[in-house]
């Protein structure tokens, strides 16, 4: 059977003027912007180092393409918007995403780095896990007084028969059960984990390594770890006072804790029902649950609307008062929600369609290394301008995919810019503030 390729389209007549559209135009590329990747990237070191630790037992005579190329070729990528791997059969040839890489032959193609992914393992986890962390403590330029720890789960549909996944009531369908670590907006863990298990499951293990890890070079530091519900674990609280963590955590309603607040909840509904205005006050008690060994500070947040009444329970350690404990620091974490959604939605990190269990956790960890490269330009580059706040989507439309005219001889790249580009001068000084000290 004939296959046929169309090369070209007609729109509507505009003025009486034929409208013809094709992909003849040559060596014009869709991301411009991607020379502010490798110039965040040669800034911090990310990909460099990540390429030193991962295994390549390729025999490299026969190797075209290094696996520094090939993990600079899938971030950049990730990070201009171009989650499959399909993709690469035609960006393999952009010679924007070429310079990048510091490359000027095509890269690899989408079967090589198919094969490239599925060489991962646990140890490969392990040691860009390593990686992530030590970038983290670089950013410090003075040790941090405190580091604030965020932790939470979420999931990871998947539409196959991949290893590892399972069927999660709570969220009604097969997926995944990545955790996730934040201190501010700075990724420190994306963690892939199956969802038959607690959501709080490997959270210790992980808060243990990350303390003893800071702690090595910044001894004086202290570290709160903050969480929602899923996370109240006697486990996790008793190992937090052991070795002077602070922690903030979000503690399920029960029906003993809503007997010791039922005159707060009383009093809030008759203050409502006399002013019809919502009511909202705070208070603070002393709790221990049958598996606790010690009686524990419990903030309460107790709230009034024409919807009823709805108490908000925290467990913590620190000192405070409670409306500042909760509306101040508790509540802050909400922002880790924002960061989990650059990951899932901007950033392809729940593209675990692999079927091998340590193939899809690198892809994972492949979405978290293009976060930490938006992220740091984000952080060093844009503050104090109108991006200061934005998401990593919003950094990719308006620095990154910009229509260029590439032009390579012997001699020079040149990254002919589309002169209607409305952000010239923040991306000129996005690359003034990313060049090397």
């Amino acid at each position: 059977m004939t296959k046929c390729t169309q090369e070209s389209f007609n729109f509507p007549e505009v003025k009486k003027r034929t409208v013809e559209v094709n992909f003849q135009g040559g060596d014009i590329t869709s991301d411009g912007g991607v020379m502010l990747l490798r110039q965040v990237d040669k800034r911090i070191g990310l990909s460099k180092a990540v390429a030193q630790v991962l295994d390549d037992n390729r025999r490299q005579a026969s190797c075209r393409h290094d696996s520094l190329t090939l993990l600079r070729q899938r971030i950049y990528a990730l990070a201009c918007g171009y989650e499959d791997l399909n993709d690469h059969q035609q960006l393999r040839h952009d010679l924007a995403i070429q310079s990048a890489v510091e490359r000027e032959e095509v890269l690899a193609s989408s079967s090589t780095l198919c094969r490239w992914e599925n060489r991962a393992n646990r140890q490969t986890a392990w040691h860009v896990h390593q990686v992530m962390v030590e970038r983290f403590m670089a950013s410090f330029k003075q040790p941090p007084k405190e580091l604030m720890l965020d932790f939470d789960a979420t999931d990871d549909a998947v539409h196959g028969k991949q290893e590892g996944r399972f069927f999660h009531g709570y969220y009604d369908h097969y997926c995944f059960l990545p955790l996730y670590v934040f201190c501010q907006d700075q990724l420190l863990v994306s963690y892939l984990r199956p969802s038959n298990i607690d959501g709080a499951r490997h959270a210790w293990a992980i808060l243990s390594l990350l303390v003893k890890r800071f702690r090595q070079s910044w001894p004086a530091v202290c570290i709160i770890f903050r969480g929602d519900s899923g996370f109240c674990r006697r486990r996790m609280l008793a190992w937090c006072e052991r070795h002077e963590v602070g922690y903030i955590v979000g503690i399920a309603q029960n029906k003993r804790l809503n007997e010791i607040t039922a005159q707060w909840q009383q009093a809030a509904e008759k203050q409502y029902v006399e002013s019809g205005e919502k009511v909202r006050r705070f208070d603070e008690f002393q709790y221990a649950a049958k598996s606790w060994q010690r009686t524990r500070r419990i903030i309460v947040k107790i709230e009034h609307t024409d919807k009823g009444s709805h108490p908000r329970y925290l467990v913590t350690n620190l000192t405070g008062k409670p409306q500042l404990l909760y509306d101040k620091i508790y509540c802050l974490r909400g922002e880790m929600e924002n960061r989990i959604k650059e990951q899932q939605l901007d950033l392809f990190a729940d593209r675990t369609s692999c079927h091998r269990w340590w193939s899809n956790q690198f892809r994972l960890l492949l979405s978290s290394l293009a976060y930490i490269l938006l992220e740091t330009i984000r952080r060093l580059a844009l503050q104090g301008t109108e991006l200061a706040q934005a998401y990593v989507s919003t950094l990719r439309l308006k620095l990154i995919k910009i229509g260029a005219v590439m032009l390579r001889n012997t001699r020079r790249i040149r990254f002919l810019l589309a002169s209607s580009c409305p952000y010239q001068k923040l991306f000129f000084q996005t690359a003034a503030r990313l060049a090397p000290g």
